[in-house]
């Protein structure tokens, strides 16, 4: 790489743009790239961020597709843009540094180390092993909404949680009929659902409502427990596509991950209608 290139000016976006270009494009087709260091990570990242603090940029880059758009952030916009002149200078095609860091960014967030919940597969796992882990999630998330809306004593509350336990219906829909695409073995749905415990996100279905039942009260309250959940949903699936060997299974994480982002997209609809009716101090 030639010294010049470092100073060699990069396409920046906004957290505006970015969010835009993701909303866009197909999950699998791009890269996004966090260059913070793991405990910066931890503490909160961009759904799906791929982790390579930037000492360790050079050294690792046969991990990155330089054919694919790469979409660099870091705490402000310094090391990421420092990363996406170097990628540049390695002859990646299109490097865009994200302005202002995650510190501008004011959308969605999840949280916690690169490893989390990366044990429910294997890099090898079959297709249809990673199905039936995405189908128990599905499963215990609908489980959830659903013991919350029995719970519930506010009518308006109850059918919120009641729709959306329906659209994780219509996840595990989706993920059954790829199964049965996949595999002359009939899927056994039922023996799945029993053993589901661990909801969209890597959160025990016990653990979780101990802690959060306070927030199912109120339906914009709920909407940000359910977005909360969805975020750390999308970005457990592509990081569960980032670790597998095989393409199909890739595919079809990035597939159920553009689900993910489209249920987001409904919620954040449904969360600023609620906000227009609610009242204002």
């Amino acid at each position: 790489m030639k010294l010049g290139k470092l100073f060699t000016p990069v396409s920046s976006m906004s957290p505006e743009e970015v969010r835009a270009f993701r909303d866009a494009h197909e999950e699998g087709s791009y890269t996004l790239l966090d260059v913070r260091q793991p405990h910066e990570y931890e503490d909160s990242h961009i759904p799906g961020a791929i982790l390579i603090p930037l000492p360790d940029l050079l050294d690792t880059l046969d991990n990155l597709d330089p054919e694919k758009p790469t979409i660099v952030y870091c705490a402000i916009g310094g090391r990421s843009r420092v990363a996406a002149q170097l990628l540049s200078g390695k002859g990646f095609t299109e490097p865009i540094n994200l302005s202002g860091g995650i510190k501008a960014w004011d959308g969605l967030k999840a949280a916690g180390p690169v490893e989390l919940n990366l044990d429910l597969v294997r890099a090898d796992s079959s297709l249809g092993d990673v199905l039936k882990v995405a189908y128990g999630m599905e499963h215990a998330l609908a489980e959830f909404y659903r013991l919350m809306q029995s719970r519930s004593e506010h009518g308006p509350v109850a059918d919120l949680l009641g729709r959306l336990a329906s659209v994780e219906e219509k996840h595990k829909q989706y993920l059954r009929e790829v199964y049965e695409a996949i595999s002359p073995v009939h899927v056994d749905t039922q023996s799945l659902e029993t053993a589901a415990s661990t909801m969209e996100g890597g959160f025990r279905i016990e653990d979780f409502v101990r802690e959060n039942e306070q927030f199912t009260k109120a339906s914009s309250t709920l909407l940000d427990l359910a977005m909360m959940l969805e975020t750390q949903a999308l970005d457990l699936y592509l990081r569960f596509a980032d670790k597998m060997e095989a393409e199909k299974s890739r595919q079809v994480l990035f597939t159920i991950g553009n689900e993910e982002k489209g249920h987001l997209r409904a919620l954040g609809r449904l969360r600023d209608e609620v906000s227009s009716h609610e009242p204002r101090d």
